[in-house]
């Protein structure tokens, strides 16, 4: 009897645990099953014999398809080129592409039938961007050969018409030396920089110091600043890049005054400043079509009253990812709340299921009122500092900001900001490496991007 009860208690435990294996393992399958069929050690699916399905823009135009001869891609370089990083290349070097990200689905793969029908074809999905090829192919051209990145969204629903990440290359006919140049002109040519990059952004991080300054400071707007062109804090120079004299809050922020955001750094104080960052997404990755962006840095934990000046004016340890900056543009549009930027709008399956891209998040960044006088102020930034020829016709609120970086190599160059016209749901994001001023290096790529964005919109 004993021994009855003994064998009994074993096949129990051995059924629960072969019951909880089986659970995981299904559990599992269902999360991970995609990309467990897709691995290189799939033999079929690794040496390029099985058809993948399309890639393709807003508009039906194809980007990537396969035939039994390989991968080919659009038939302008300038295309394929611009479109580099969100299509992806034939090899799966670029991580955050569709290619990468969507393989499982580009090869037809379904929960049930795996890479195949019930009756044993083969099958392919396509993905289908949000983004516009023509749009990225000027941002491709406006950038001239700069590294950076640039990226436009309609703030109303999360879809990014243009992100475009330079270097590249054509992932039809890739260089021979691609690998073995020493000059650097390929340097960080898999990484999107639009997703994965991340920059000193001088004085765009003045908008972060302005939206502490209006939640903190009552009297802001009757605040006057005097700007000699350097001031001694805790013993050292902030400097300036001109003298403005006595000014307004408004005047400091159009003329994008160091001494001014310097000040107002000191005083509201290091867990201010960074209370503030962390509510606007620092130290927080987003999610745009199932891909994590790299995180914006904001750190002033026991910085120095000097160092702290220098992070209210976008110096010091700062660094933003283009990405979360359009995502705070998309904010301050949209009554402080941004739907997370999107790339991805529809995926078919293997059984030619049409899906919707990964659904979107909203981000609630500031309360209406923050959002609205930022707004105010931007407007006033281009209308009545940086002057209306740079963006005409599009009623712009904007920031230009010029990140030191260092070692002998030139300013950052970026531009962030948003079209205030109804009709005109657009905001962007420029960033152009060793660009020098923003205004100089970063404004004519957004506002060539921008003016025929609007025309897609009439």
């Amino acid at each position: 009897m004993k021994t009855t009860g003994a064998r009994s208690l074993i096949v129990y435990v051995f059924s629960v645990a072969f019951a909880a294996g089986l659970l995981f393992f299904l559990g599992e399958y269902m999360i991970n099953g995609g990309q467990w069929a897709v691995q290189p050690f799939n033999k079929h699916i690794s040496q390029g014999t099985a058809l993948t399905g399309k890639v393709l823009d807003r508009n039906g135009e194809v980007l990537a398809y396969s035939t039994e001869e390989g991968r080919f891609y659009h038939e302008d370089p300038s295309v394929r080129k611009a479109m580099l990083h969100s299509v992806g290349d034939t090899a799966g070097y670029i991580s955050t592409s569709v290619q990468y990200s969507y393989r499982a689905e580009l090869a037809g793969y379904n929960l049930f039938t795996g890479l195949g029908t019930p009756l044993g074809d083969r099958t392919a999905g396509n993905v289908t961007l949000t983004l516009d090829a023509d749009l990225c192919k000027t941002a491709y051209e406006a950038m001239a050969g700069r590294k950076g990145a640039v990226l436009v969204c309609d703030y109303t629903t999360g879809e990014i018409l243009c992100m475009v990440s330079t270097p590249s290359f054509d992932p039809q006919n890739p260089p021979e030396d691609l690998f073995t140049d020493e000059t650097g002109k390929y340097e960080g040519v898999y990484l999107n920089n639009a997703l994965s990059g991340t920059y000193t952004p001088g004085s765009i991080f003045k908008l972060v110091t302005t939206t502490a300054a209006i939640e903190n400071i009552p009297d802001l707007d009757s605040r006057t600043f005097t700007c000699q062109g350097s001031q001694l804090i805790n013993g050292n120079p902030i400097t300036c890049t001109q003298v403005h004299g006595t000014q307004s809050f408004q005047d400091a922020l159009g003329n994008s005054c160091n001494i001014a955001f310097g000040e107002l750094a000191v005083e509201l104080g290091n867990d201010t400043m960074m209370n503030t960052a962390r509510s606007l997404g620092f130290g927080s990755s987003l999610s745009i079509s199932g891909i994590s962006t790299a995180k914006s840095h904001y750190d002033v934990e026991g910085a120095s009253p000097d160092e702290l000046a220098w992070s209210g004016i976008g110096q010091f340890t700062d660094q933003v990812n283009p990405a979360h900056m359009l995502s705070l543009m998309c904010a301050v549009a949209s009554q402080g709340t941004s739907v997370e930027p999107s790339f991805v709008k529809s995926v078919s399956g293997g059984l030619g299921l049409n899906l919707p891209g990964m659904a979107s998040k909203g981000n609630s960044y500031m309360s209406a009122s923050t959002a609205n006088r930022l707004q105010e102020y931007m407007r006033s930034n281009v209308r009545d500092y940086y002057g209306e020829s740079w963006f005409p016709g599009l009623e712009v609120c904007a920031k230009t900001g010029t990140g030191e970086v260092g070692e002998g190599k030139q300013p950052t160059g970026w531009v962030v900001g948003f079209s205030s016209r109804a009709d005109l749901p657009l905001a962007f994001a420029v960033v152009v490496e060793e660009g020098g001023y923003g205004s100089q290096s970063a404004v004519p790529v957004a506002g060539a991007v921008m003016q025929q964005a609007a025309a897609l919109y009439k």
